[in-house]
């Protein structure tokens, strides 16, 4: 664990959204408040959907502030996937309602933010206000997935949130690139510049 100026507000940040292939990259800001302590705070990686679930909860509960921003898909095709997840970072940020003395991010480049702010690689598993921004990030983003499962049944995006998973790349094939589908993603891409790579159901 990385030695925290006492009395100090840290405001961790993390992100859950990078590596699929669909929706939005989700940003998660938060000080936690020494004086509600939460325990289990860990890589939400580590941690299994109902863990995350009821840590979710404590968190928005407990913290001093926190706040969840988000780079849309389109933002993502304009930008690059590693400039949209800075934007969300910083707008996750901006949107505290509270003022941090310190940023701390999980990876290894900040975004631009008005504050002190260093990257701490893994920093989710060492840093708890970090892992807390994790948790907020991953649960926030595995809902929308959650309910583009409910207007797309056939691409399962409640199974596999997006991932480019052997079902999700099938799905593709077969039913066709979505609104929500990053367009300049590898295997995306690929079917759009190669129809005759869809298949027949």
């Amino acid at each position: 664990m990385k030695a925290i100026e006492t009395g100090a507000w840290i405001c961790g940040v993390d992100e859950a959204g990078r590596g699929p292939l669909c929706g939005a990259v989700v940003a998660a800001a938060v000080i936690l408040d020494p004086r509600r302590p939460i325990n289990g705070l860990n890589d939400s990686k580590k941690l299994s959907s109902r863990q995350r679930e009821r840590l979710a909860a404590l968190i928005r509960e407990r913290a001093r502030a926190w706040a969840v921003a988000e780079a849309s898909v389109e933002e993502i095709d304009r930008l690059n996937i590693l400039h949209a997840t800075m934007l969300a970072m910083q707008r996750a940020v901006v949107a505290l309602g509270h003022q941090p003395d310190r940023v701390v991010i999980d990876g290894n480049r900040c975004p631009d933010v008005p504050y002190p702010c260093e990257a701490i690689v893994k920093g989710d598993a060492s840093e708890p206000a970090i892992a807390a921004a994790s948790i907020l990030a991953k649960t926030v983003r595995d809902e929308q997935m959650v309910v583009l499962d409910l207007r797309y049944p056939a691409y399962g995006f409640a199974r596999h949130k997006g991932y480019p998973t052997a079902d999700h790349l099938l799905a593709l094939r077969r039913h066709g690139v979505l609104d929500c589908h990053r367009k300049t993603f590898g295997p995306v891409r690929a079917l759009i510049m190669n129809p005759q790579l869809w298949e027949a159901e």
